[in-house]
Formats: C-alpha cells, sequence, structure tokens
C-alpha cells in the first residue's frame, strides 16, 4: 500500500514512513493510493470476531509489507485490554432503528481511545525497528490530548507535547491531560482557541528545520494511522444489524472531520452504509458546507460541546481531494484562497452525493436533547452525542434504516451540563475516581508559534540527550 499526498507535491510513502511522518511536507494530508475492497462475503466474515479479530482483518491491507501480519494481530489483541466492556465499541437500542455506538470504555472515557491505544503500540513497533526516537506535537479541543498522552506515556522512545486552549475544556478534559505526571509528557495551555493551537501545529509541521531536527510526528487524525483505525467500528457495528444484507446510516458528532471521514473510507472500501449524518454545533462550518458549498471561517464560539469549537476541519482537506478526483494542484489552490480569503465554494454538482446530510444542534436543543433522551431511555449522555442524536433524528432520510449516532465520550466528562439537564451528575469510572485530587502539571503560554517552539527545543530528549 503506497500513501500520496492531498496536495500532490509531497513524496510518496509506505505504511511505516506514513505513521512516523503524520502530515505530508507540501503541507496535505497523506491518503491510501486505493481504498482496500471487501466483498459481501468478507463483511459477513466478521460476524462473531471479536473487535481485535475484526480489526486486524480490516486494517492488514493498509499496512503493505510494513508491519508483519503475525505482529500486527498481536498489536491489536493488546491494543483492547484496556478497555472496560468486553465488545469494546458496544452498541445500545434507544428505539426503533436507532442506536447508540458506544465509543467511551477506553481508558480515557472518548473515542480517541480506540485508534490511540493501537498507534502507541505501532509507534513501539516502528521505532524499536529503526531504533529511532520522535517528537510528538498535537493540539486538542479535550478528548484527542488525553486519548494521547495516556497512549505514549512512559514510552523511552516518545516524547509527547500536547497543546489545548485554555479555559476551552471542560475541567475533566483539562486534569485528565495535566495529572499525567511522566517525564516524556508536556501540556501546554495555549491563550486562543482550538483553531489557533492547531495552526501552531501545522506551522510546526512545516517548518523543516524545525521538525527534521526533533523528529516530529503527529498523533492527532493528520496522522492516517488514527483515521484507519476508526475505520473498523464502522463495519463491526453494521455487521452487529445485519449488514451487508441491509444498510445502515450513522450520525456523527463532528469536530475534524476524521471520524465522519473513517465511516466515508468504510463506505468507499465496500460498506453500504445510506448516511452519513456530519453533526455539528454552533460552530458550524462543515453542515455550512454540506448545505451550500460554501466552506467559510467564521469565529469561534465556546459552547457546551467543547470538542466540536472548531472552524477549520483538518481531515476535511481528505474529503476534498477525493471530490477532486485526487488533483493536487487543484486542493492546493483551494486551501490557499482558505489562508488568503477565508474560504472558497465548490460547485455544488461535485457534491450531487446522496451519501452526507448535514445539521447543527444548538444550546439550548442540546440541553434538550440530554434531558429528553434520559427522560425517554434512562440514558445519559454527553453534550457532544447530543448533538448527534438532534441532527440524526432531523437529517435521516428513511426511519426503516438503523441510525446509529456515535456516542462519542462518557457523560462524566461533562457532568456539570449533564446535570444541568437532567438533575443526575453522572459519576467518573472507578479508575478515575480520584481525578479532582490528583496534582497537576502544566504551561501556559501565550498564542505565540516561537515561544511554544522554544518551550519544545528545551525539553525534547532528541536534543537535550545529543
Amino acid at each position: 500500500m503506497r500513501y500520496i499526498s492531498t496536495r500532490g507535491k509531497a513524496p510518496v510513502l509506505n505504511f511505516e514512513e506514513v505513521v512516523l511522518t503524520g502530515l505530508a511536507r507540501d503541507g496535505g494530508l497523506y491518503l491510501p493510493e486505493s481504498w482496500p475492497q471487501f466483498s459481501h462475503e468478507d463483511i459477513q466474515s466478521l460476524a462473531g470476531m471479536r473487535y481485535a479479530e475484526a480489526a486486524a482483518f480490516l486494517l492488514q491491507p493498509f499496512l503493505g509489507d510494513s508491519i508483519e501480519a503475525a505482529d500486527f494481530r498481536a498489536m491489536t489483541e493488546k491494543a483492547y485490554t484496556a478497555f472496560s466492556h468486553e465488545a469494546v465499541v458496544p452498541i445500545r437500542q434507544m428505539g426503533a432503528n436507532d442506536f447508540l455506538m458506544e465509543l467511551y470504555h477506553g481508558p480515557t472515557l472518548a473515542f480517541k481511545d480506540v485508534a490511540l491505544q493501537l498507534l502507541g503500540l505501532l509507534y513501539d513497533h516502528l521505532l524499536a525497528r529503526q531504533g529511532k526516537r520522535v517528537t510528538i506535537i498535537g493540539a486538542t479541543s479535550g478528548d484527542t490530548g488525553s486519548a494521547a498522552i495516556e497512549a505514549c506515556r512512559g514510552r523511552e522512545a516518545v516524547d509527547i507535547f500536547i497543546l489545548h486552549p485554555k479555559g476551552r475544556v471542560s475541567e475533566v478534559q483539562r486534569r485528565q491531560m495535566t495529572t499525567v505526571l511522566d517525564a516524556n509528557v508536556h501540556n501546554v495551555a495555549v491563550e486562543g482557541d482550538f483553531d489557533d493551537c492547531q495552526a501552531m501545529v501545522k506551522a510546526m509541521f512545516n517548518d523543516h528545520d524545525f521538525r527534521d531536527s526533533l523528529a516530529v510526528s503527529a498523533v492527532n487524525s493528520i496522522n492516517w494511522a488514527r483515521v484507519m483505525a476508526q475505520i473498523v467500528y464502522y463495519f463491526t457495528t453494521a455487521v452487529s444489524l445485519g449488514g451487508p444484507a441491509r444498510p445502515v446510516s450513522f450520525s456523527v458528532p463532528s469536530g475534524n472531520f476524521g471520524d465522519i471521514y473513517a465511516g466515508y473510507a468504510a463506505s468507499r472500501m465496500g460498506l453500504p452504509v445510506a448516511q452519513l449524518i456530519v453533526a455539528t454545533n454552533r460552530n458550524d462550518i462543515l453542515s455550512r458546507f454540506f448545505n451550500s458549498g460554501e466552506y467559510r471561517k467564521a469565529g469561534v464560539d465556546p459552547t457546551i460541546s467543547p470538542s466540536m469549537d472548531i472552524q477549520v476541519s483538518s481531515n476535511f482537506e481528505r474529503y476534498l481531494a477525493d471530490l477532486y478526483g485526487r488533483d493536487g494542484a487543484a486542493v492546493s489552490e483551494l486551501m490557499a484562497r482558505l489562508d488568503s480569503d477565508g474560504g472558497f465554494v465548490i460547485d455544488r454538482l461535485r457534491l450531487n452525493d446522496s451519501l452526507f446530510a448535514a445539521g447543527k444542534c444548538g444550546e439550548a436543543e442540546t440541553i434538550e436533547t440530554i434531558r429528553r433522551t434520559f427522560e425517554e431511555t434512562g440514558t445519559l449522555v454527553d453534550p457532544h452525542t447530543a448533538v448527534g442524536l438532534f441532527a440524526g433524528q432531523n437529517c435521516r432520510k428513511d426511519s426503516h434504516i438503523p441510525l446509529v449516532t456515535l456516542s462519542t465520550a462518557h457523560p462524566a466528562k461533562f457532568p456539570d451540563v449533564v446535570e444541568k439537564a437532567t438533575g443526575e451528575r453522572p459519576a467518573l469510572p472507578k479508575h478515575m475516581s480520584d481525578l479532582f485530587a490528583r496534582e497537576e502539571r502544566f504551561a501556559q503560554l501565550p498564542n505565540d508559534i516561537e515561544t511554544v517552539k522554544s518551550y519544545i527545543r528545551e525539553r525534547a530528549r532528541i536534543l537535550t540527550q545529543h
């Protein structure tokens, strides 16, 4: 399997190189040159497989000859041992043809664990083989950071630096990051919003001297391996609901477009998907695009679903690349216009695809959805899941087709919002019950890239130990 950049000017890489590289050197994101194809018989064979087995089966084609099949099977088996539910990603029926995909049974209670527990093992394997060290730099709107830190903490060949927007993540989300005191973990609270953090990370990747000297890599969804690992739960969930004999629809709370892009990838690989519903909060650049063809930045408003408080969705570029037939020059031009003009409009004929629908959910609707869901089903959901439920019900085309809403975080990560809506305060699981008593450690830095780069240079062991 070979990987190409969305912008068409970076070297073609194999899987090993893609994992360790992250962002392409032309500023683009890596994509598989072609999509592996699975027949109905292949998909049917997933029935009865454990999640780790399904992951090994579905993802092996992406690896090429970078990792032996037996070694990768061992990784998938180990990756999901930290999950509290034997199914890893169970589903819960909420009503007639309405389901929740519970993605929060990993160690940090968010969907990012499903991919990052595997990615941590991939790093171990590939770095040990090469005898190298990497510096991981990432931005988080709340959940990626804690999941990445959990996957990378204590690893000898990895230093990890995570930027989060000061005061714009929940207290639980912040403490899950800042109470990890391993020497290779560095948390930075940036005086800005998530887009500021993400822009700094991309700028550091595009500073090739800085990037090369620190062997910078990425664990957020600009890294293809992150998206790849998320493809699995679309297949396993669909099969549990009768796929591939019948299609399934998915409603996905969306910020950076990585999770729903994995669903798109699953459909390109042969999974019958009726709809992919892009669910946004009032930071609605994605829903505006799918409803109008215009992708245009606006300000980022803080909301009660902070992991979705994003205007520039990194993985959207991967989708654009397919919309434009992998025309790197066309994608480069669009991204340049996004930087210079704040947005662009594409021909609506390119969006003539019934697969995607999109809707947004305001603050009052989010609270009401949490309340109503608890009242009608007895299930507490976090505000991001509520956005997915609201958009799903408003955008689904066929009530006879199962609709699965991705429940992306445990409600205890957002206890204040859930309690306001329902009167019930969700408790943290036992392994996290002392979270608020743990010591915190983090740096608070201005929204200035040179200051952040200096902070990283002073602490990255690849520089300080040579």
